[in-house]
């Protein structure tokens, strides 16, 4: 898998998770319903990584098209 498809996998996965209650859903069907406070420490940097990592592959892959041309 290219590192622009998983940029962009877990830019997709990491907006789900903070901007719809699935991920809340989740962890209360199985008991884990404390951990719902700390979400925000781990989904925002990850988004936000993610991104960055799309961002990069994008510019990476830019940088490859102009040098072969």
């Amino acid at each position: 898998m290219s590192l622009f498809r998983i940029g962009i996998a877990g830019v997709v996965f990491s907006a789900l998770c903070c901007f719809t209650p699935i991920l809340v859903t989740i962890l209360g069907m199985i008991g884990l319903a404390a951990w719902v406070g700390y979400l925000d420490y781990v989904l925002m940097p990850a988004l936000l990584f993610f991104l960055a990592l799309s961002i990069f592959a994008l510019k990476k892959k830019d940088q490859e098209k102009k040098t072969n041309d």
